[in-house]
């Protein structure tokens, strides 16, 4: 449990989330979340994965685990060497 004060963010307000309370719950940039009112406040919940850039994508590539080649069936159209 964290004390925190919600702050003006442009029109609107926020909450920032440490880092610390980010590691606790698994959460990154791009977490998305679903925000519940109940009473006395608000629970917000983890509705998902963060989406990965590309960058990251490429990053987790592995052929080995994903497979290598992806046409594996030969040449189909006017490929360029």
């Amino acid at each position: 449990m964290i004390d925190q004060t919600i702050q003006q963010w442009g029109n609107g307000l926020g909450m920032r989330i440490t880092a610390p309370l980010a590691k606790a719950a698994h959460v990154a940039r791009g977490t998305p979340i679903t925000v519940e009112v109940v009473e006395g406040g608000f629970f917000v919940r983890v509705a998902g994965r963060p989406k990965l850039t590309l960058a990251q994508k490429l990053k987790a590539f592995d052929p080995k685990i994903h497979g290598g080649e992806v046409m594996a069936s030969g040449l189909v159209g006017a490929e360029a060497f």
